[in-house]
């Protein structure tokens, strides 16, 4: 299926009152019989994708922080970490993931944008760069071989995903693992997240896509969980050939996939025209009785639910984020949406409050209310609903 042309999701440019224009690329949802794969058509540089002013902090939201506490501790466990041992993320980011590790073995990031300078000020060493030849020569040269590299929602990003398991067998020491987390295509088709697709997220991972990927350079996925993390994510251990033990875990995801996996991909593009038309008409109908509709959360997925679901200023008045957002007082991605504080919500409040951060609506809606705000919710996946009683915390 094809979502149209998307904007950059994280290139929010700041609110003027003249138009800027924005680049669109096409966005096709391609998939391989062969390898299993879901992938993007279109391949965006990814230098315009990750910039160095790239606004995303990992540590934002309290469901990864608290993914990332049991991930280190999950890693120190399994592979036996002691303080001599070496972590190496890539895609550090903030350091919100190896600030769990700190103190218990040494730790390396690399990360191509300007919030590496946050992990820095966390006491984490950060090689700043994409993933390349010379950034893991660096970390070779200052830090030696890692026991585990970690890859956090960054593993579907690469152009050559090859190169990428490379390079990463390059930090490896013998007996060490790599540990990713990717978007799981298994929710993503369950629950119709078409808006977690952008051209960020290149590839839409399998169990068995993965296995298939790695495989291809002696890695052996000995272990694999589903976890909450963007809507839905698969975490993943490889290590070398008969380096460990692996779990029935593997066995009994691949089962589920191998039962289900054909039909969800059959139904997905019927199924999110037909959601996408209900989002609409409620939306334009509230607006034809006059109500004001405030977006909440500006995540990357955002960007995608609004463009392909043709949602512009005339229905939704503002987007809020949490005051220390770095999108505060931009516009959402080639729209004139302006991305606002949620200081907003309370004082000057809509009717509805439409939860574009879906995925954590859970988590956020008793927050809100709790908070002061009155109105009523819309939450837009993986089914069209209103939201009327919310319980506090």
């Amino acid at each position: 299926m094809s979502l149209g042309d998307l904007p950059l999701v994280d290139q929010l440019l700041p609110i003027r009152p003249e138009l800027q224009h924005q680049a669109t690329y096409p966005a096709p949802l391609l998939y391989c019989p062969g390898c299993h794969l879901v992938q993007i058509g279109c391949i965006v540089d990814h230098r315009l994708l990750f910039p160095k002013h790239y606004p995303y902090t990992s540590g934002t939201t309290k469901i990864l922080r608290d993914n990332f506490a049991q991930l280190a501790d999950e890693c120190v466990e399994f592979f036996q970490l002691t303080q001599k041992d070496l972590v190496v993320d890539i895609g550090c980011n903030d350091g919100t993931l190896l600030s769990n590790f700190k103190g218990r073995c040494r730790v390396a990031g690399i990360t191509p944008e300007d919030m590496g300078e946050l992990a820095r000020q966390k006491g984490i060493p950060v090689v700043q760069s994409y993933l390349t030849p010379a950034a893991v020569k660096q970390i070779l040269a200052e830090h030696g071989k890692a026991k585990v590299v970690t890859a956090t929602n960054v593993f579907a990003h690469f152009e050559d995903v090859h190169e990428a398991v490379s390079l990463i067998l390059d930090l490896l020491d013998e007996g060490g693992g790599f540990v990713s987390e990717s978007g799981y295509v298994y929710p993503l088709l369950k629950e119709l997240q078409y808006d977690s697709v952008h051209h960020e997220h290149l590839r839409y991972y399998s169990l068995s896509s993965l296995e298939f990927l790695l495989d291809l350079h002696g890695l052996v996925i000995v272990h694999a969980k589903e976890i909450p993390t963007h809507g839905g994510s698969i975490r993943v251990y490889a290590c070398r050939s008969g380096d460990h033990k692996g779990f029935p875990s593997v066995k009994d995801l691949k089962a589920r996939e191998n039962k289900i996996l054909d039909n969800l991909l059959q139904e997905f593009g019927p199924k999110v025209a037909a959601q996408k038309k209900s989002l609409r008409e409620l939306l334009s109908n509230l607006k034809k009785e006059g109500r004001r509709i405030y977006g909440i959360g500006a995540p990357g997925r955002a960007t995608t639910l609004i463009h392909f679901t043709g949602i512009d200023e005339t229905i939704l008045d503002c987007v809020l984020e949490v005051p220390q957002s770095h999108k505060i007082n931009k516009f959402i991605p080639a729209t004139r949406i302006p991305v606002l504080s949620e200081e907003r919500l309370f004082k000057d409040p809509p009717d509805y409050a439409l939860m574009l951060s879906w995925h954590i609506a859970d988590e956020l809606m008793p927050k809100i209310k709790a908070k002061g705000y009155r109105g009523d919710f819309i939450v837009p996946l993986p089914k069209v609903c209103v939201v009327k009683n919310v319980d506090l915390p």
